[in-house]
């Protein structure tokens, strides 16, 4: 990972050949590439300016054309000492899903989450009387500063881009659209918020719905917000109060709620197997929006990988989802029902590590990788 500290330097981490039958006819199958970049960005402090660089990856067609942006933006773990562990490849899939569609995905990590650089800039303070309004605009500052900085780049088309988030990445986003920059086209909220200590429990919720009345004000940009039925960050008592604050002052929200997603809907955007619910909800909102760039999104294939033989049913199931799932993973096995994964880590030796440690179920228990990246070990 060294070339990822060069200033600026994009170090490709991995091309996927991800065939699409659309293209066969041009005698190349298209493919969607993923490289680690470390985005710099100038941050201004009381103490005065500095630089700082912030963690991403972008996923793109590998087509020596230039395309439109997507900032894609992550939520925040209710616990701090989950933020130094978080890395841009959690949302590896859901950039594939705005790739396929035509857009240059940029997943970053804001400042204070994983390997960026900079402190923790979204405190909201005390959970009595948090200023949430200022957290989201700190937020939205970084979001602001990589697509500056990604605009600088050959393979991204100039004129509009759009910003996606996730929980406090979408609070972050509607932030950013109470004081935009002149190119962002659209935003796209998934469960947006901030202030969650527990489920069903948030901080200050007056606080809350007041700092997204203070963003409609100014607010004008398109905004989709999506909410499950079943979020226990943010749920179905208090989203309407949130988007009723936000639309009566100005606000041009679209509210789209879905029905319940597994145990916890706020899951919905960031496990892969909520794309099937969230896509055909973004693709109406971008065609709204005169947002199409593709007739039909890149088709991709999974790996043809054989599962190894002695998995049970779960284990086939289990393996299934993560050739699913996106870089840097792995998939250990003890033979018969023991098996473990880990997908979206920062390396493969991360991944590697804690697949072993999610296989072992007892002290004699001995495991051993059979899959890194869709590769079979032998």
């Amino acid at each position: 990972m060294t070339a990822m500290k060069r200033f600026g330097r994009l170090a490709t981490a991995l091309v996927l050949a991800l065939a699409a039958a659309a293209a066969a006819e041009q005698g190349r199958a298209e493919e969607i590439r993923v490289d680690a970049l470390n985005i710099p960005v100038t941050v201004s402090a009381a103490s005065g300016s500095h630089s700082v660089e912030l963690e991403a990856i972008v996923v793109r067609s590998d087509d020596k054309l230039s395309h439109p942006l997507a900032v894609l933006n992550h939520g925040s773990p209710r616990s701090a000492n989950d933020r130094p562990m978080m890395t841009p490849y959690r949302i590896w899939a859901q950039a594939v899903e705005f790739a396929r569609r035509g857009w240059v995905a940029v997943a970053f990590l804001r400042r204070g989450y994983g390997h960026s650089g900079g402190e923790w800039a979204e405190n909201y303070g005390s959970c009595s009387n948090p200023d949430y309004a200022d957290a989201g605009r700190a937020g939205a500052s970084d979001i602001a500063a990589v697509a500056r900085f990604m605009g600088t780049q050959p393979y991204v088309s100039k004129g509009k881009w759009i910003s996606i988030g996730h929980s406090a990445g979408g609070f972050a986003t509607v932030a950013l659209t109470a004081d935009p920059p002149s190119d962002l086209v659209a935003a796209i909220g998934f469960a947006p918020g901030r202030g969650s200590t527990a489920p069903d429990a948030v901080c200050g919720e007056k606080q809350l719905v007041s700092a997204f009345a203070q963003y409609g004000k100014t607010s004008r940009v398109p905004l989709l917000w999506v909410a499950a039925e079943n979020d226990h960050f943010f749920g179905p008592r208090l989203v309407p109060l949130l988007a009723s604050a936000f639309s009566r002052a100005g606000g041009n929200v679209t509210l789209v709620k879905t029905p319940a997603f597994g145990e916890d809907g706020h899951q919905l955007f960031s496990t892969a197997s909520g794309i099937a619910i969230w896509s055909p909800i973004v693709d109406r909102f971008l065609a709204a929006n005169n947002l199409v760039l593709r007739d039909h999104p890149i088709e991709i294939r999974l790996p043809n990988v054989t599962p190894p033989n002695s998995l049970s049913s779960r284990g086939r199931e289990a393996f299934e989802t993560y050739l699913e799932s996106g870089p840097n993973k792995a998939f250990a096995i003890a033979g018969g029902q023991r098996f473990g994964w880990a997908t979206g880590r920062r390396t493969v030796e991360e991944a590697r590590e804690e697949a072993l440690r999610l296989c072992v179920s007892g002290k004699s228990a001995k495991c051993w990788v059979v899959n890194v990246n869709d590769k079979p070990i032998e």
